[in-house]
């Protein structure tokens, strides 16, 4: 059996572009708010040395993965929809 005779029943998801872009922010502002509170902030920014400023990095992480969930949600509520 090759593989051009197999019958694949669903599509490839695609993400809402906004869910890629704020998602991935967020997890750079994690990784970066990571570092500075672990200590190493200064190696990669003298702002980064102060643990607050990496503080402040989670928190806009959480806020940015978190608006990214939005456009992801609804997306997934019009397929639900529309498969009904």
């Amino acid at each position: 059996m090759t593989p051009s005779n197999f019958n694949y029943s669903y599509a490839m998801r695609h993400y809402p572009l906004s869910f890629i872009v704020l998602t991935a922010l967020g997890i750079l502002s994690a990784v970066l708010g990571l570092i500075s509170v672990a200590g190493f902030g200064a190696v990669v920014h003298p702002i980064l040395d102060d643990p607050m400023a990496g503080l402040a990095f989670i928190v806009s992480a959480v806020a940015l993965i978190g608006s990214g969930a939005f456009p992801l949600v609804i997306e997934k509520l019009k397929e639900n929809e529309g498969s009904q």
